[in-house]
Protein backbone atom coordinates (compact mmCIF):
# COMPACT_ATOMS: atom_id res chain seq x y z
CA UNK A 1 0.00 0.00 0.00
CA UNK A 2 1.15 3.39 -0.93
CA UNK A 3 1.33 6.34 1.73
CA UNK A 4 -1.98 9.32 2.07
CA UNK A 5 -0.79 12.72 1.70
CA UNK A 6 -3.36 14.92 2.93
CA UNK A 7 -3.38 18.38 1.90
CA UNK A 8 -4.41 19.79 5.57
CA UNK A 9 -6.53 23.61 5.21
CA UNK A 10 -6.12 25.37 8.32
CA UNK A 11 -7.41 28.40 9.66
CA UNK A 12 -5.25 32.18 9.85
CA UNK A 13 -4.70 31.58 13.78
CA UNK A 14 -3.49 28.07 12.26
CA UNK A 15 -6.32 25.88 13.61
CA UNK A 16 -7.37 22.91 11.55
CA UNK A 17 -10.57 23.17 9.79
CA UNK A 18 -13.31 20.74 10.63
CA UNK A 19 -12.93 18.33 7.55
CA UNK A 20 -9.57 17.46 7.88
CA UNK A 21 -10.24 15.35 10.69
CA UNK A 22 -12.40 13.20 8.13
CA UNK A 23 -9.81 13.48 5.64
CA UNK A 24 -6.97 11.91 7.76
CA UNK A 25 -9.87 9.05 9.16
CA UNK A 26 -10.48 8.63 5.46
CA UNK A 27 -6.68 8.35 4.64
CA UNK A 28 -6.12 5.48 6.65
CA UNK A 29 -8.96 3.40 5.76
CA UNK A 30 -6.88 3.15 2.60
CA UNK A 31 -3.88 1.27 4.01
CA UNK A 32 -0.19 2.59 4.23
CA UNK A 33 1.19 5.59 6.45
CA UNK A 34 -0.70 8.57 6.91
CA UNK A 35 1.37 12.06 5.98
CA UNK A 36 0.51 15.81 5.52
CA UNK A 37 1.24 18.76 4.07
CA UNK A 38 0.76 22.30 5.59
CA UNK A 39 1.54 25.31 3.07
CA UNK A 40 3.20 28.27 5.51
CA UNK A 41 1.28 31.06 4.11
CA UNK A 42 1.37 33.05 7.58
CA UNK A 43 0.40 30.32 9.76
CA UNK A 44 2.16 27.58 11.65
CA UNK A 45 1.30 23.86 13.02
CA UNK A 46 1.25 24.65 16.82
CA UNK A 47 1.40 22.17 19.63
CA UNK A 48 -2.45 21.43 19.88
CA UNK A 49 -2.30 20.82 16.26
CA UNK A 50 0.50 18.95 16.06
CA UNK A 51 -1.12 16.60 19.43
CA UNK A 52 -4.40 16.64 17.02
CA UNK A 53 -2.81 15.04 14.03
CA UNK A 54 -1.05 12.76 16.06
CA UNK A 55 -4.40 10.93 17.68
CA UNK A 56 -6.27 11.33 13.94
CA UNK A 57 -3.19 8.88 13.05
CA UNK A 58 -0.76 11.25 11.26
CA UNK A 59 2.60 10.02 11.15
CA UNK A 60 4.53 12.89 9.44
CA UNK A 61 3.54 16.50 8.59
CA UNK A 62 5.64 18.72 6.22
CA UNK A 63 5.84 22.01 6.55
CA UNK A 64 5.71 23.52 3.06
CA UNK A 65 7.40 26.76 1.90
CA UNK A 66 8.34 28.67 -1.00
CA UNK A 67 10.01 32.26 -2.44
CA UNK A 68 6.32 32.67 -3.63
CA UNK A 69 2.82 33.36 -2.32
CA UNK A 70 1.47 30.10 -1.07
CA UNK A 71 -2.04 31.72 -1.80
CA UNK A 72 -1.75 31.44 -5.68
CA UNK A 73 -3.22 27.81 -6.74
CA UNK A 74 -0.50 27.61 -9.18
CA UNK A 75 2.28 28.02 -6.44
CA UNK A 76 0.86 25.96 -4.08
CA UNK A 77 0.32 23.42 -6.95
CA UNK A 78 4.18 23.24 -7.41
CA UNK A 79 4.90 22.56 -4.20
CA UNK A 80 2.10 19.66 -3.55
CA UNK A 81 3.70 17.95 -6.68
CA UNK A 82 7.05 18.19 -5.70
CA UNK A 83 6.42 16.64 -2.37
CA UNK A 84 4.29 13.85 -3.88
CA UNK A 85 7.55 13.43 -5.56
CA UNK A 86 10.28 13.31 -2.90
CA UNK A 87 7.81 11.19 -0.59
CA UNK A 88 6.58 8.91 -2.94
CA UNK A 89 3.21 8.98 -1.74
CA UNK A 90 0.38 7.91 -5.23
CA UNK A 91 -2.58 9.58 -3.55
CA UNK A 92 -3.17 12.98 -2.39
CA UNK A 93 -6.69 13.95 -0.32
CA UNK A 94 -7.53 17.37 -0.40
CA UNK A 95 -11.50 18.97 0.82
CA UNK A 96 -12.95 19.85 -2.57
CA UNK A 97 -12.90 23.52 -2.04
CA UNK A 98 -13.08 26.28 -5.14
CA UNK A 99 -9.50 26.51 -3.79
CA UNK A 100 -8.66 23.02 -4.07
CA UNK A 101 -10.34 22.10 -7.06
CA UNK A 102 -7.76 24.58 -8.94
CA UNK A 103 -4.87 23.50 -6.82
CA UNK A 104 -6.03 20.11 -8.57
CA UNK A 105 -6.66 21.22 -11.82
CA UNK A 106 -2.87 22.57 -12.35
CA UNK A 107 -1.49 18.97 -10.20
CA UNK A 108 -3.36 17.17 -13.06
CA UNK A 109 -1.60 18.88 -16.07
CA UNK A 110 1.49 18.78 -14.45
CA UNK A 111 2.10 15.08 -13.13
CA UNK A 112 -0.93 13.83 -15.30
CA UNK A 113 -2.62 13.08 -11.68
CA UNK A 114 -6.15 11.11 -12.03
CA UNK A 115 -8.75 13.78 -10.56
CA UNK A 116 -12.04 13.11 -8.84
CA UNK A 117 -13.93 16.33 -7.06
CA UNK A 118 -16.96 16.40 -4.88
CA UNK A 119 -16.29 12.91 -3.86
CA UNK A 120 -18.28 11.25 -0.80
CA UNK A 121 -16.85 7.55 -0.46
CA UNK A 122 -13.08 6.29 -1.57
CA UNK A 123 -12.30 2.61 -0.85
CA UNK A 124 -9.25 0.59 -2.28
CA UNK A 125 -10.52 -2.10 -4.53
CA UNK A 126 -8.17 -5.09 -5.94
CA UNK A 127 -5.62 -1.72 -5.53
CA UNK A 128 -7.85 0.57 -7.58
CA UNK A 129 -8.92 3.54 -5.47
CA UNK A 130 -12.88 3.84 -6.37
CA UNK A 131 -14.46 7.01 -5.65
CA UNK A 132 -18.27 7.78 -5.49
CA UNK A 133 -19.96 11.05 -5.86
CA UNK A 134 -23.40 12.08 -6.39
CA UNK A 135 -23.86 14.14 -10.15
CA UNK A 136 -26.80 15.77 -12.00
CA UNK A 137 -28.20 18.22 -9.54
CA UNK A 138 -27.39 14.98 -6.79
CA UNK A 139 -30.19 12.81 -8.64
CA UNK A 140 -27.33 9.90 -9.93
CA UNK A 141 -24.89 8.21 -7.59
CA UNK A 142 -21.66 7.28 -9.51
CA UNK A 143 -18.88 5.39 -8.76
CA UNK A 144 -15.13 6.43 -10.47
CA UNK A 145 -11.90 4.65 -11.05
CA UNK A 146 -8.78 5.91 -10.73
CA UNK A 147 -6.30 4.17 -13.21
CA UNK A 148 -3.38 7.15 -13.25
CA UNK A 149 -0.40 6.44 -11.24
CA UNK A 150 -1.73 9.15 -9.18
CA UNK A 151 -4.53 9.97 -7.68
CA UNK A 152 -5.80 13.32 -6.34
CA UNK A 153 -9.67 13.12 -4.63
CA UNK A 154 -11.65 16.02 -3.07
CA UNK A 155 -14.05 15.13 -0.63
CA UNK A 156 -17.12 16.84 0.22
CA UNK A 157 -17.58 17.77 3.97
CA UNK A 158 -19.89 15.50 6.21
CA UNK A 159 -18.65 12.47 4.19
CA UNK A 160 -17.09 10.65 7.01
CA UNK A 161 -17.51 10.33 10.55
CA UNK A 162 -14.02 11.83 12.04
CA UNK A 163 -12.05 9.18 14.53
CA UNK A 164 -9.03 9.08 16.05
CA UNK A 165 -6.64 6.25 15.05
CA UNK A 166 -6.55 3.37 17.48
CA UNK A 167 -2.94 4.72 19.12
CA UNK A 168 -1.79 7.63 18.59
CA UNK A 169 1.56 8.62 17.33
CA UNK A 170 4.04 11.66 17.15
CA UNK A 171 3.93 13.67 14.13
CA UNK A 172 7.44 14.37 12.67
CA UNK A 173 7.82 17.58 11.37
CA UNK A 174 9.75 18.08 8.13
CA UNK A 175 10.70 20.88 5.91
CA UNK A 176 10.17 20.88 2.29
CA UNK A 177 11.02 24.15 0.95
CA UNK A 178 10.75 24.34 -3.32
CA UNK A 179 11.42 27.83 -5.54
CA UNK A 180 8.20 28.21 -7.73
CA UNK A 181 8.60 28.30 -11.56
CA UNK A 182 8.44 32.01 -13.34
CA UNK A 183 5.44 30.39 -14.93
CA UNK A 184 3.54 29.66 -11.13
CA UNK A 185 5.06 32.85 -10.35
CA UNK A 186 3.44 35.19 -12.84
CA UNK A 187 0.02 35.01 -10.63
CA UNK A 188 0.48 37.28 -7.57
CA UNK A 189 -2.22 37.92 -4.84
CA UNK A 190 -1.62 41.98 -4.43
CA UNK A 191 -4.32 42.01 -1.29
CA UNK A 192 -6.51 39.60 0.95
CA UNK A 193 -10.37 40.64 2.66
CA UNK A 194 -11.05 38.48 5.72
CA UNK A 195 -14.49 37.85 5.91
CA UNK A 196 -16.28 39.31 9.02
CA UNK A 197 -16.08 37.03 12.00
CA UNK A 198 -19.86 35.85 12.45
CA UNK A 199 -19.11 32.94 15.22
CA UNK A 200 -20.86 30.40 13.10
CA UNK A 201 -19.31 27.65 10.94
CA UNK A 202 -17.87 27.76 7.65
CA UNK A 203 -20.61 27.05 4.96
CA UNK A 204 -18.77 24.54 3.19
CA UNK A 205 -18.39 22.46 5.88
CA UNK A 206 -21.07 22.67 8.38
CA UNK A 207 -23.29 19.57 9.24
CA UNK A 208 -26.20 21.74 9.68
CA UNK A 209 -27.40 24.08 7.26
CA UNK A 210 -30.22 27.15 7.29
CA UNK A 211 -30.95 28.56 4.33
CA UNK A 212 -33.38 31.46 3.29
CA UNK A 213 -34.75 32.02 0.25
CA UNK A 214 -37.44 34.46 -1.57
CA UNK A 215 -40.25 34.01 0.73
CA UNK A 216 -38.01 35.54 3.72
CA UNK A 217 -38.93 39.08 1.68
CA UNK A 218 -35.10 40.18 2.48
CA UNK A 219 -35.70 39.57 6.48
CA UNK A 220 -32.88 36.92 7.39
CA UNK A 221 -33.02 37.47 11.11
CA UNK A 222 -35.14 34.69 11.97
CA UNK A 223 -33.35 32.02 10.11
CA UNK A 224 -30.19 33.54 11.64
CA UNK A 225 -31.40 33.04 15.17
CA UNK A 226 -32.29 29.27 14.32
CA UNK A 227 -28.98 29.33 13.37
CA UNK A 228 -27.52 30.51 16.69
CA UNK A 229 -29.52 27.95 18.42
CA UNK A 230 -28.44 25.03 16.57
CA UNK A 231 -24.93 25.87 15.81
CA UNK A 232 -25.66 25.99 12.21
CA UNK A 233 -23.97 27.82 8.88
CA UNK A 234 -26.75 30.44 7.10
CA UNK A 235 -26.65 29.80 3.44
CA UNK A 236 -29.42 31.43 0.87
CA UNK A 237 -30.30 30.56 -2.76
CA UNK A 238 -29.77 33.08 -5.80
CA UNK A 239 -32.49 35.24 -5.67
CA UNK A 240 -31.59 35.95 -2.07
CA UNK A 241 -28.44 36.95 -3.09
CA UNK A 242 -29.07 38.65 -6.58
CA UNK A 243 -31.22 40.61 -4.99
CA UNK A 244 -28.84 42.19 -2.10
CA UNK A 245 -30.22 40.56 0.88
CA UNK A 246 -27.45 38.01 1.99
CA UNK A 247 -23.98 38.16 0.35
CA UNK A 248 -22.83 36.24 -2.67
CA UNK A 249 -20.91 33.95 -0.76
CA UNK A 250 -23.66 32.52 0.89
CA UNK A 251 -25.34 31.58 -2.27
CA UNK A 252 -26.26 27.34 -2.30
CA UNK A 253 -26.64 25.81 -6.21
CA UNK A 254 -24.67 24.81 -8.96
CA UNK A 255 -23.62 28.66 -9.27
CA UNK A 256 -22.60 28.88 -5.54
CA UNK A 257 -21.48 26.60 -2.78
CA UNK A 258 -22.21 22.90 -2.59
CA UNK A 259 -23.22 21.59 1.11
CA UNK A 260 -23.66 18.14 2.42
CA UNK A 261 -24.80 19.24 5.91
CA UNK A 262 -26.20 16.26 7.99
CA UNK A 263 -29.28 18.74 8.31
CA UNK A 264 -30.47 20.96 6.28
CA UNK A 265 -33.28 23.50 7.08
CA UNK A 266 -34.34 25.81 3.76
CA UNK A 267 -36.89 28.65 5.12
CA UNK A 268 -39.02 29.98 1.88
CA UNK A 269 -37.10 28.23 -0.74
CA UNK A 270 -38.74 27.08 -3.12
CA UNK A 271 -36.26 24.11 -4.64
CA UNK A 272 -35.32 25.77 -8.07
CA UNK A 273 -33.22 23.01 -10.02
CA UNK A 274 -30.07 24.75 -9.74
CA UNK A 275 -30.24 25.28 -5.98
CA UNK A 276 -31.16 21.23 -5.50
CA UNK A 277 -28.20 20.86 -6.94
CA UNK A 278 -26.37 22.53 -4.59
CA UNK A 279 -27.88 20.70 -1.06
CA UNK A 280 -29.71 17.51 -2.76
CA UNK A 281 -27.18 15.22 -0.95
CA UNK A 282 -27.94 16.70 2.40
CA UNK A 283 -28.81 13.85 5.08
CA UNK A 284 -31.47 15.29 6.12
CA UNK A 285 -33.57 17.85 4.22
CA UNK A 286 -36.51 19.95 6.24
CA UNK A 287 -38.58 22.51 4.40
CA UNK A 288 -40.95 25.49 5.42
CA UNK A 289 -42.93 27.00 3.11
CA UNK A 290 -46.06 28.26 2.49
CA UNK A 291 -47.28 26.97 -0.66
CA UNK A 292 -47.79 22.94 -0.76
CA UNK A 293 -46.80 22.76 -4.13
CA UNK A 294 -43.47 23.88 -3.72
CA UNK A 295 -40.44 21.51 -5.54
CA UNK A 296 -38.48 21.62 -2.53
CA UNK A 297 -40.91 19.30 -1.10
CA UNK A 298 -40.26 16.42 -3.50
CA UNK A 299 -37.27 16.07 -1.78
CA UNK A 300 -37.80 17.14 1.92
CA UNK A 301 -37.67 14.34 4.66
CA UNK A 302 -39.92 16.64 6.39
CA UNK A 303 -42.06 19.74 5.39
CA UNK A 304 -43.77 22.19 6.97
CA UNK A 305 -46.26 23.99 5.27
CA UNK A 306 -46.92 27.55 6.80
CA UNK A 307 -45.47 31.02 7.02
CA UNK A 308 -41.97 31.09 7.68
CA UNK A 309 -41.78 34.53 9.62
CA UNK A 310 -44.26 32.26 12.33
CA UNK A 311 -43.08 29.13 11.80
CA UNK A 312 -39.02 29.40 12.39
CA UNK A 313 -38.93 31.79 15.72
CA UNK A 314 -41.72 28.97 17.03
CA UNK A 315 -39.55 26.79 16.18
CA UNK A 316 -36.21 28.52 17.80
CA UNK A 317 -38.14 29.00 20.94
CA UNK A 318 -38.69 25.15 21.29
CA UNK A 319 -35.22 24.93 20.86
CA UNK A 320 -34.17 26.94 23.18
CA UNK A 321 -36.55 25.24 25.97
CA UNK A 322 -35.50 22.15 25.41
CA UNK A 323 -31.68 23.46 25.56
CA UNK A 324 -32.71 24.47 28.99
Amino acid sequence: MSDTLVLLDHTAAGALRTPVRELVTLARSLGGAVTAAWAVDGAEPGAQTLAELGALGVTQVYRLTSDADLHAPAVLAEGVAGLLEATGARTLLATSSFENKEVAAHLAVTTGAGVVTDADTLERVDGTLVAGKTVFAGTWSTRCAVRAPLAVVLVKANSVVATDAEAPVEPQVTEHAFTASPSASRVRVVERTERPATGRPDLGSATIVVTGGRGTEGDFTPLEELADVLGAAVGATRVATDEGWIGHDAQIGQTGITVSPRLYIGAGVSGAVHHRGGMQASGTIVAINSDPDAPIFEIADYGIVGDLTTVVPQLTAELRRLKG
